[in-house]
Protein backbone atom coordinates (compact mmCIF):
# COMPACT_ATOMS: atom_id res chain seq x y z
CA UNK A 1 0.00 0.00 0.00
CA UNK A 2 2.77 2.43 0.18
CA UNK A 3 4.73 2.07 -3.51
CA UNK A 4 7.92 0.66 -4.07
CA UNK A 5 10.61 3.40 -4.67
CA UNK A 6 10.79 3.32 -8.69
CA UNK A 7 14.58 5.08 -8.56
CA UNK A 8 15.92 2.22 -6.74
CA UNK A 9 13.62 -0.36 -8.53
CA UNK A 10 13.30 0.35 -12.23
CA UNK A 11 16.57 -0.03 -14.70
CA UNK A 12 17.65 2.34 -17.19
CA UNK A 13 17.76 -0.02 -19.81
CA UNK A 14 14.96 -2.26 -21.43
CA UNK A 15 15.67 -5.81 -22.53
CA UNK A 16 17.76 -8.29 -20.95
CA UNK A 17 21.24 -6.71 -20.51
CA UNK A 18 19.86 -4.60 -17.50
CA UNK A 19 22.09 -3.47 -14.91
CA UNK A 20 20.81 -4.26 -11.35
CA UNK A 21 19.38 -2.23 -9.10
CA UNK A 22 19.48 -1.68 -5.80
CA UNK A 23 16.44 -3.43 -5.29
CA UNK A 24 17.10 -6.22 -8.04
CA UNK A 25 20.17 -6.98 -6.28
CA UNK A 26 18.78 -8.94 -3.54
CA UNK A 27 16.95 -11.43 -6.09
CA UNK A 28 20.31 -11.68 -8.29
CA UNK A 29 20.34 -15.31 -8.24
CA UNK A 30 16.97 -14.91 -9.92
CA UNK A 31 17.52 -12.61 -12.76
CA UNK A 32 16.01 -15.29 -15.23
CA UNK A 33 13.49 -16.16 -13.09
CA UNK A 34 11.70 -12.98 -12.90
CA UNK A 35 10.82 -9.87 -15.33
CA UNK A 36 10.41 -6.52 -14.16
CA UNK A 37 7.77 -4.50 -15.67
CA UNK A 38 7.76 -0.27 -15.84
CA UNK A 39 5.47 2.32 -17.39
CA UNK A 40 2.16 -0.20 -16.08
CA UNK A 41 -0.71 1.21 -14.55
CA UNK A 42 -4.61 0.91 -14.19
CA UNK A 43 -6.18 3.59 -16.68
CA UNK A 44 -8.57 5.93 -14.89
CA UNK A 45 -7.63 4.20 -11.50
CA UNK A 46 -6.73 7.19 -9.23
CA UNK A 47 -7.28 7.91 -5.39
CA UNK A 48 -4.34 7.37 -3.56
CA UNK A 49 -4.07 5.22 -1.15
CA UNK A 50 -7.65 3.87 -1.87
CA UNK A 51 -6.73 2.48 -5.00
CA UNK A 52 -5.50 -0.57 -2.77
CA UNK A 53 -8.63 -1.33 -3.57
CA UNK A 54 -8.29 -1.75 -7.49
CA UNK A 55 -4.95 -2.97 -7.51
CA UNK A 56 -6.34 -6.94 -8.77
CA UNK A 57 -9.90 -5.52 -10.14
CA UNK A 58 -8.76 -2.49 -12.28
CA UNK A 59 -11.79 -1.25 -11.27
CA UNK A 60 -12.27 2.70 -12.24
CA UNK A 61 -12.43 5.58 -9.83
CA UNK A 62 -11.63 3.63 -6.16
CA UNK A 63 -11.54 7.19 -4.54
CA UNK A 64 -15.41 8.38 -5.91
CA UNK A 65 -18.39 8.05 -3.66
CA UNK A 66 -20.27 6.07 -6.72
CA UNK A 67 -17.68 3.72 -6.65
CA UNK A 68 -18.08 0.10 -7.29
CA UNK A 69 -15.79 -2.85 -7.49
CA UNK A 70 -15.23 -5.37 -9.28
CA UNK A 71 -13.98 -8.69 -9.31
CA UNK A 72 -10.38 -9.24 -8.68
CA UNK A 73 -7.89 -11.27 -10.41
CA UNK A 74 -7.69 -14.70 -8.23
CA UNK A 75 -11.49 -14.59 -8.16
CA UNK A 76 -11.78 -14.50 -11.34
CA UNK A 77 -10.07 -17.33 -12.13
CA UNK A 78 -12.31 -19.44 -9.37
CA UNK A 79 -15.08 -18.21 -11.45
CA UNK A 80 -13.58 -19.75 -15.02
CA UNK A 81 -11.31 -22.72 -13.30
CA UNK A 82 -13.71 -24.57 -10.54
CA UNK A 83 -11.04 -25.65 -7.78
CA UNK A 84 -9.77 -29.07 -7.57
CA UNK A 85 -8.20 -28.56 -3.85
CA UNK A 86 -9.30 -28.30 -0.54
CA UNK A 87 -9.34 -24.76 -1.07
CA UNK A 88 -10.59 -22.63 -4.00
CA UNK A 89 -7.79 -19.62 -2.63
CA UNK A 90 -6.71 -18.04 0.37
CA UNK A 91 -6.79 -14.55 1.22
CA UNK A 92 -3.92 -13.63 3.67
CA UNK A 93 -3.12 -10.62 5.06
CA UNK A 94 0.02 -9.37 7.19
CA UNK A 95 -1.65 -7.09 9.61
CA UNK A 96 -3.42 -9.88 11.58
CA UNK A 97 -6.76 -9.25 9.86
CA UNK A 98 -9.84 -7.23 8.06
CA UNK A 99 -9.50 -7.87 4.54
CA UNK A 100 -7.23 -8.10 1.99
CA UNK A 101 -6.85 -7.34 -1.65
CA UNK A 102 -9.45 -10.18 -3.17
CA UNK A 103 -12.61 -8.91 -4.12
CA UNK A 104 -15.70 -10.94 -5.08
CA UNK A 105 -18.13 -10.60 -8.01
CA UNK A 106 -20.26 -8.28 -6.40
CA UNK A 107 -17.68 -5.95 -5.49
CA UNK A 108 -16.86 -7.03 -1.96
CA UNK A 109 -13.74 -6.82 -0.56
CA UNK A 110 -13.28 -10.50 1.08
CA UNK A 111 -12.04 -11.29 4.33
CA UNK A 112 -8.46 -11.86 5.16
CA UNK A 113 -6.38 -14.43 7.60
CA UNK A 114 -4.11 -12.39 8.91
CA UNK A 115 -2.34 -15.38 11.56
CA UNK A 116 0.27 -17.61 10.16
CA UNK A 117 -0.71 -19.71 13.36
CA UNK A 118 -4.56 -19.75 12.19
CA UNK A 119 -3.92 -20.04 8.72
CA UNK A 120 -1.32 -23.52 9.39
CA UNK A 121 -4.31 -25.08 11.44
CA UNK A 122 -7.08 -24.30 8.79
CA UNK A 123 -4.63 -26.20 6.50
CA UNK A 124 -3.24 -29.15 8.45
CA UNK A 125 -4.81 -29.50 11.49
CA UNK A 126 -7.73 -32.10 11.31
CA UNK A 127 -10.55 -31.68 13.86
CA UNK A 128 -12.58 -34.18 16.25
CA UNK A 129 -15.13 -36.53 15.00
CA UNK A 130 -17.39 -34.22 16.44
CA UNK A 131 -15.78 -31.19 15.28
CA UNK A 132 -16.15 -32.70 11.14
CA UNK A 133 -19.88 -33.66 11.88
CA UNK A 134 -20.72 -30.35 12.96
CA UNK A 135 -18.93 -28.54 9.82
CA UNK A 136 -20.40 -30.92 7.14
CA UNK A 137 -23.77 -30.20 9.25
CA UNK A 138 -23.01 -26.53 8.64
CA UNK A 139 -22.39 -27.07 4.99
CA UNK A 140 -25.41 -29.30 4.19
CA UNK A 141 -27.50 -26.21 6.47
CA UNK A 142 -26.15 -23.92 3.74
CA UNK A 143 -26.95 -26.23 0.73
CA UNK A 144 -30.57 -26.23 2.32
CA UNK A 145 -30.69 -22.95 2.08
CA UNK A 146 -29.29 -22.25 -1.30
CA UNK A 147 -31.93 -24.66 -2.76
CA UNK A 148 -34.90 -22.75 -0.84
CA UNK A 149 -33.38 -19.56 -2.15
CA UNK A 150 -33.21 -20.66 -5.72
CA UNK A 151 -36.60 -22.03 -5.73
CA UNK A 152 -37.97 -18.71 -4.71
CA UNK A 153 -36.62 -16.68 -7.32
CA UNK A 154 -37.32 -19.20 -10.03
CA UNK A 155 -41.16 -18.75 -9.19
CA UNK A 156 -40.27 -15.20 -9.10
CA UNK A 157 -38.65 -14.77 -12.65
CA UNK A 158 -42.23 -15.77 -14.15
CA UNK A 159 -43.59 -12.34 -12.75
CA UNK A 160 -40.96 -9.96 -13.52
CA UNK A 161 -39.96 -7.61 -16.52
CA UNK A 162 -36.91 -9.01 -19.29
CA UNK A 163 -34.45 -6.87 -17.88
CA UNK A 164 -35.29 -8.10 -14.25
CA UNK A 165 -35.31 -11.85 -15.53
CA UNK A 166 -31.81 -10.94 -16.69
CA UNK A 167 -30.48 -10.18 -13.52
CA UNK A 168 -32.29 -13.05 -11.81
CA UNK A 169 -30.73 -15.64 -14.27
CA UNK A 170 -27.32 -13.46 -12.97
CA UNK A 171 -27.98 -14.26 -9.26
CA UNK A 172 -29.52 -18.27 -10.25
CA UNK A 173 -25.55 -18.53 -11.97
CA UNK A 174 -24.10 -17.09 -8.85
CA UNK A 175 -26.40 -19.54 -6.82
CA UNK A 176 -25.58 -22.64 -8.77
CA UNK A 177 -21.83 -21.80 -7.79
CA UNK A 178 -22.05 -21.53 -4.29
CA UNK A 179 -24.17 -24.67 -3.91
CA UNK A 180 -21.02 -26.20 -5.55
CA UNK A 181 -18.35 -24.95 -3.63
CA UNK A 182 -20.58 -26.14 -0.74
CA UNK A 183 -20.58 -29.87 -2.04
CA UNK A 184 -16.80 -29.65 -2.88
CA UNK A 185 -16.03 -28.58 0.49
CA UNK A 186 -18.70 -31.21 2.37
CA UNK A 187 -16.54 -33.51 0.69
CA UNK A 188 -13.18 -32.26 1.94
CA UNK A 189 -14.73 -32.28 5.27
CA UNK A 190 -14.93 -36.04 5.43
CA UNK A 191 -10.98 -36.41 3.77
CA UNK A 192 -7.90 -36.12 6.70
CA UNK A 193 -5.76 -32.77 5.91
CA UNK A 194 -2.13 -33.43 4.78
CA UNK A 195 0.46 -33.94 6.96
CA UNK A 196 3.64 -32.18 7.04
CA UNK A 197 6.75 -32.12 9.21
CA UNK A 198 7.13 -28.43 9.59
CA UNK A 199 5.94 -26.96 13.26
CA UNK A 200 3.22 -24.92 13.71
CA UNK A 201 3.90 -21.23 13.74
CA UNK A 202 4.48 -18.41 16.42
CA UNK A 203 2.65 -15.34 15.11
CA UNK A 204 4.60 -12.48 15.98
CA UNK A 205 3.60 -10.31 18.71
CA UNK A 206 5.22 -6.71 17.21
CA UNK A 207 2.84 -4.60 15.34
CA UNK A 208 6.11 -3.35 13.64
CA UNK A 209 7.74 -6.03 12.68
CA UNK A 210 6.55 -6.63 9.06
CA UNK A 211 9.34 -8.82 7.98
CA UNK A 212 8.96 -11.07 10.57
CA UNK A 213 5.03 -11.13 9.34
CA UNK A 214 6.08 -11.19 5.85
CA UNK A 215 8.12 -13.86 6.59
CA UNK A 216 6.06 -16.24 8.54
CA UNK A 217 2.85 -15.79 5.64
CA UNK A 218 4.89 -16.38 3.07
CA UNK A 219 6.36 -19.66 4.71
CA UNK A 220 2.18 -20.68 5.35
CA UNK A 221 1.40 -19.98 1.41
CA UNK A 222 4.54 -22.18 0.26
CA UNK A 223 3.18 -24.72 2.58
CA UNK A 224 0.04 -24.84 1.37
CA UNK A 225 1.04 -24.43 -2.56
CA UNK A 226 3.77 -27.32 -1.92
CA UNK A 227 0.40 -29.87 -0.27
CA UNK A 228 -1.46 -28.64 -3.11
CA UNK A 229 -4.11 -27.29 -0.30
CA UNK A 230 -4.83 -24.42 -2.62
CA UNK A 231 -3.77 -23.31 -6.30
CA UNK A 232 -4.49 -19.73 -5.85
CA UNK A 233 -3.30 -16.72 -3.13
CA UNK A 234 -3.51 -13.35 -2.57
CA UNK A 235 -1.24 -12.01 0.31
CA UNK A 236 -1.80 -8.26 1.38
CA UNK A 237 0.98 -6.80 2.36
CA UNK A 238 0.20 -3.41 4.19
CA UNK A 239 2.41 -0.67 5.04
CA UNK A 240 2.17 0.64 8.75
CA UNK A 241 2.50 3.99 10.59
CA UNK A 242 4.98 2.35 12.62
CA UNK A 243 8.61 2.12 13.06
CA UNK A 244 9.83 -1.25 11.79
CA UNK A 245 12.92 -2.99 14.30
CA UNK A 246 15.21 -2.71 11.71
CA UNK A 247 18.67 -1.35 11.97
CA UNK A 248 19.31 1.77 10.35
CA UNK A 249 15.76 2.85 10.41
CA UNK A 250 14.50 6.04 12.79
CA UNK A 251 11.29 7.02 11.40
CA UNK A 252 7.94 5.01 10.70
CA UNK A 253 6.97 3.57 6.94
CA UNK A 254 4.01 5.85 5.72
CA UNK A 255 6.29 8.46 6.96
CA UNK A 256 9.05 7.64 5.02
CA UNK A 257 7.00 6.78 2.00
CA UNK A 258 6.17 9.89 1.75
CA UNK A 259 9.54 11.31 1.83
CA UNK A 260 9.09 14.34 -0.39
CA UNK A 261 12.52 13.82 -1.93
CA UNK A 262 14.10 14.27 1.15
CA UNK A 263 17.59 12.14 0.61
CA UNK A 264 17.57 11.18 4.13
CA UNK A 265 14.19 9.46 4.36
CA UNK A 266 14.62 7.71 0.78
CA UNK A 267 18.19 6.47 2.24
CA UNK A 268 15.89 5.17 5.29
CA UNK A 269 12.95 3.85 3.15
CA UNK A 270 15.51 1.65 1.05
CA UNK A 271 16.38 0.00 4.19
CA UNK A 272 12.83 -1.46 4.51
CA UNK A 273 11.99 -1.80 0.87
CA UNK A 274 15.80 -3.97 0.29
CA UNK A 275 14.30 -6.11 3.12
CA UNK A 276 11.17 -6.68 1.49
CA UNK A 277 12.83 -8.16 -1.08
CA UNK A 278 14.97 -10.01 0.63
CA UNK A 279 11.64 -11.91 2.09
CA UNK A 280 10.70 -12.34 -1.48
CA UNK A 281 13.88 -14.10 -2.62
CA UNK A 282 13.57 -15.78 0.18
CA UNK A 283 10.00 -17.40 -0.76
CA UNK A 284 11.33 -17.43 -4.62
CA UNK A 285 13.96 -20.06 -3.46
CA UNK A 286 11.82 -21.98 -0.90
CA UNK A 287 9.43 -22.25 -4.24
CA UNK A 288 12.30 -23.14 -6.44
CA UNK A 289 13.79 -25.52 -4.04
CA UNK A 290 10.66 -27.79 -3.83
CA UNK A 291 10.60 -30.57 -6.65
CA UNK A 292 7.95 -30.99 -8.77
CA UNK A 293 8.54 -33.61 -11.15
CA UNK A 294 11.03 -32.77 -13.37
CA UNK A 295 10.39 -29.08 -12.50
CA UNK A 296 10.13 -27.32 -9.66
CA UNK A 297 7.11 -25.44 -7.64
CA UNK A 298 8.25 -21.83 -8.96
CA UNK A 299 8.06 -23.43 -12.97
CA UNK A 300 4.90 -24.47 -11.65
CA UNK A 301 3.86 -21.02 -10.12
CA UNK A 302 3.17 -17.62 -11.38
CA UNK A 303 4.07 -15.08 -8.81
CA UNK A 304 2.89 -11.42 -9.16
CA UNK A 305 4.41 -8.96 -7.08
CA UNK A 306 3.65 -4.92 -6.86
CA UNK A 307 1.66 -1.90 -5.31
CA UNK A 308 -1.05 0.38 -6.51
CA UNK A 309 1.37 3.34 -5.65
CA UNK A 310 3.91 4.16 -8.31
CA UNK A 311 4.95 7.48 -5.89
CA UNK A 312 3.35 7.15 -2.48
CA UNK A 313 5.03 10.26 -1.59
CA UNK A 314 2.60 11.91 -3.96
CA UNK A 315 0.03 9.24 -4.58
CA UNK A 316 0.90 8.82 -7.94
CA UNK A 317 -1.11 5.94 -9.07
CA UNK A 318 0.89 5.33 -12.60
CA UNK A 319 4.09 3.38 -13.21
CA UNK A 320 3.62 0.78 -10.56
CA UNK A 321 6.19 -1.17 -9.64
CA UNK A 322 5.65 -4.84 -10.84
CA UNK A 323 7.57 -7.84 -10.85
CA UNK A 324 6.61 -11.40 -12.37
CA UNK A 325 8.45 -14.37 -11.69
CA UNK A 326 8.35 -17.99 -12.07
CA UNK A 327 5.40 -19.99 -13.87
CA UNK A 328 7.48 -20.94 -16.78
CA UNK A 329 7.44 -17.40 -18.76
CA UNK A 330 10.95 -16.29 -20.80
CA UNK A 331 11.82 -14.34 -18.15
CA UNK A 332 15.23 -12.53 -17.31
CA UNK A 333 14.20 -9.18 -18.98
CA UNK A 334 12.90 -5.57 -18.02
CA UNK A 335 9.73 -5.09 -20.19
CA UNK A 336 9.45 -0.86 -20.51
CA UNK A 337 6.12 0.57 -21.12
CA UNK A 338 6.14 4.42 -22.46
CA UNK A 339 6.13 6.28 -18.67
CA UNK A 340 3.96 8.78 -19.78
CA UNK A 341 1.12 7.07 -21.69
CA UNK A 342 1.24 3.67 -19.45
CA UNK A 343 0.25 -0.01 -20.83
CA UNK A 344 -2.99 -1.34 -18.89
CA UNK A 345 -1.69 -3.50 -16.45
CA UNK A 346 -4.96 -5.51 -17.27
CA UNK A 347 -2.98 -6.89 -20.67
CA UNK A 348 -0.34 -8.70 -18.11
CA UNK A 349 -3.34 -9.72 -16.02
CA UNK A 350 -4.65 -11.59 -19.25
CA UNK A 351 -1.80 -13.26 -19.92
CA UNK A 352 -1.02 -14.69 -16.57
CA UNK A 353 -4.72 -16.09 -16.89
CA UNK A 354 -4.09 -17.47 -20.11
CA UNK A 355 -1.06 -18.92 -19.15
CA UNK A 356 -3.58 -20.28 -16.02
CA UNK A 357 -5.81 -22.00 -18.64
CA UNK A 358 -8.49 -19.38 -18.32
CA UNK A 359 -9.67 -18.68 -21.90
CA UNK A 360 -10.32 -15.20 -21.57
CA UNK A 361 -8.82 -11.56 -24.40
CA UNK A 362 -9.20 -8.85 -21.53
CA UNK A 363 -9.65 -8.14 -17.60
CA UNK A 364 -10.97 -4.63 -17.00
CA UNK A 365 -9.18 -2.58 -18.86
CA UNK A 366 -6.54 -4.52 -20.65
CA UNK A 367 -7.37 -6.07 -24.11
CA UNK A 368 -4.63 -8.71 -24.96
CA UNK A 369 -1.99 -9.88 -23.63
CA UNK A 370 1.21 -8.42 -22.48
CA UNK A 371 4.30 -7.40 -25.14
CA UNK A 372 7.11 -8.97 -25.05
CA UNK A 373 6.37 -11.22 -22.72
CA UNK A 374 7.33 -15.33 -23.68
Amino acid sequence: TLGIHGENLFPKQAGRDFELTPYLEPLKEFRDALTVFSGVSHPEVDGGHSSEASFLSAAPHPGASSFRNSISLDQFVLEKLPPSTRFGSLVLTTSGGGTGISVSRSGVRLPADGKPSEVFKKLFVNGTAKEVAQQTERLRDGQSIMDTVAGDAKRLSARVTARDREKLDEYFTTVREVEQRLKLAESWAQKPKPEVSAPAPTDAQNAADFVARTRLMFDMLHLALQTDSTRVVTVFIRGMDLKPPIEGVSEDHHGLSHHGRNQAKIDQLRIIERAKMAVFRDFLAALRDTKEGTTSLLDQTQVLIGSNLGDASSHNTSNLPILLAGGGWKHGQHIAGDRKNNTPLGKLFVSILQRHGVETAQFGSGAGTMDGLV
